[in-house]
């Protein structure tokens, strides 16, 4: 189907389905010179996998970075009797409506096991951004009514230091708490993920439907049980005026001894409730947002549904594996979706060129091209004799 695919010059395409025989993605775009190896996509796809405490789902996915991988310890048969029975909530009967068919073994395509493939595809972007000065960084800033507060930038590289992924370790433990309650009851919880980007050049997007905050928006709502995706103010800027938004001119170099023009620096707004971001292209500041999952439909709790083959009402009560809450497993992917998307306005705008990351453009004698062999052997099938000239 349609709908696979990210990014324009760096673009990754993924394959594959929930409980299906094996997922993956192709990344293409990457320039040439990026030093990358397996750990680089197996430490990111370590983030994101099940299993790793008890707010996650226990299920052993180890989601190996190999062809054809992923997809282990799968169980189908508990989804049987959804098959013409739609859960509440899910995307199961959608999907039969559009497609007349659907892969009803743990949700297919529409099920949230494909985000696999956007962290893989992610930490090559957040290779290429790294090399330019870009980070991301995110954590959990809400589970349930338990809010966490404001964190520094530092703290943010700290979210691996518990298993909720929120900076701030006393919130964190609040977190917990909640989680278990509703784990225990059979239920879920919904919360948000607070992420913030530094060092995106000033300059990137274009108005409209190409801008940034367009784009970020687009990669964010895809996540699944997204409901909410701000930045900046968010919904905050309905309450305040114009004249508190805005936000004043002033140089980032001057000062009171600061004559001469060349000693001013550049124009800099005087705050950043912008979040970076002004006509939808970055100011060099830092873009900062927030995302908003609903609570996990999957849930053990009974819930009423109807069978259209047979006629009957039935009572449906998913059984199996799953997240009490979400934030903790979608940080990586948050970050993920982030670093593709800024990736993909470096190559467009020329930050980055599109070929090769070194810049040195029509330069083939390059440390990282490959070297002929200092000793041909004289059974290869390929031998080239040396020139009698």
């Amino acid at each position: 189907m349609n709908g696979n695919q990210f990014g324009r010059l760096f673009r990754m395409t993924t394959y594959g389905e929930s409980h299906g025989p094996g997922m993956g993605v192709t990344v293409s775009g990457c320039p040439a010179g990026l030093k990358l190896d397996r750990e680089d996509i197996q430490r990111e796809l370590d983030r994101r996998k099940p299993g790793q405490s008890k707010v996650t789902t226990s299920r052993a996915e180890p989601d190996a970075v190999t062809i054809n991988s992923g997809i282990q310890d799968a169980r189908s048969g508990k989804y049987e009797p959804f098959i013409t029975a739609p859960r509440p909530s899910h995307g199961d009967f959608t999907y039969s409506a559009k497609f007349g068919t659907r892969n009803w073994g743990g949700g297919g395509r529409s099920s949230a096991r494909e985000t696999a493939n956007w962290v893989a595809a992610g930490a090559i972007a957040r290779k290429v951004n790294r090399s330019q000065g870009i980070e991301v960084r995110a954590h959990v800033n809400q589970i349930g009514d338990v809010q966490a507060p404001e964190v520094s930038w530092e703290q943010l590289a700290d979210v691996e230091d518990n298993e909720v992924r929120c900076a701030d370790p006393e919130t964190a433990e609040e977190m917990r708490e909640v989680t278990d309650d509703y784990q225990e009851a059979g239920d879920s919880i919904g919360g948000s993920v607070y992420f913030e980007i530094r060092g995106a050049p000033r300059g990137l997007g274009a108005p409209r439907f190409d801008s940034v905050p367009a784009r970020l928006g687009t990669a964010m709502m895809a996540i699944p049980a997204v409901t909410a995706f701000e930045f900046g103010l968010g919904k905050d800027a309905r309450e305040i005026s114009g004249s508190e938004r805005n936000e004043d001119w002033t140089f980032n170099g001057e000062s009171e001894d600061s004559e001469a023009e060349n000693e001013r620096g550049d124009p800099v707004p005087t705050g950043n409730d912008h979040a970076g971001l002004q006509g939808g292209i970055t100011t060099g500041q830092p873009i900062y947002g927030e995302l908003t999952w609903h609570a996990p439909t999957s849930i053990p709790k009974a819930q009423e549904t109807v069978d259209w083959e047979t006629g009957e009402h039935k009572q449906a009560q998913v059984i199996g594996r799953h997240d009490p809450v979400l934030p903790p497993r979608a940080v990586p992917v948050v970050e993920a979706m982030a670093h593709l998307t800024l990736v993909d306005f470096m190559l467009l705008s020329g930050r980055v060129n599109p070929d090769r990351l070194d810049g040195r453009v029509g330069e083939y004698d390059t440390d990282y091209h490959p070297s002929s062999p200092q000793n041909d052997p004289e059974d290869a099938p390929t031998r080239a004799e040396p020139s009698e000239d």
